[in-house]
């Protein structure tokens, strides 16, 4: 069907910066809205940054003014530039997606999820 798969995650000293990036690839019609998530151990899972297919963005307030999120539609591709890094900000990052699935005869609207990329801040 359809697969998000991330990369870019790491590890990087307080200060610094990371970009990750999330490829869809499979039976995909068109993507709407696209987002990245964090989940802490033993935290919920929190949402970071949405962009819709038009370029719109929303942000979390933690990380307003350090993260932004864009997106190359040609390449179902989202990303994540992730600037001024803080030790809270570690967590796995997972990527999401709202898919227009084609099936060849008829088209199904599903969230996917990646599989989640690993982000440690030392301090």
């Amino acid at each position: 069907q359809v697969q998000l798969v991330e990369s870019g995650g790491g590890l990087v000293q307080a200060g610094g910066s990371l970009r990750l990036s999330c490829a869809a690839s499979g039976h995909i019609f068109n993507i709407d809205a696209m987002g990245w998530s964090r989940q802490a151990p033993g935290k919920q899972r929190d949402v970071v940054a949405t962009i819709t297919r038009g370029g719109s963005t929303n942000y979390a307030d933690p990380v307003k003014g350090r993260f932004a999120i864009s997106r190359d539609n040609t390449k179902n591709t989202v990303y994540l530039q992730m600037n001024s890094l803080k030790p809270e900000d570690t967590a796995v990052y997972y990527c999401n997606a709202g898919v227009l699935v084609s099936s060849g005869v008829s088209l199904t609207y599903n969230d996917y999820w990646g599989q989640g990329t690993q982000v440690t801040v030392s301090s």
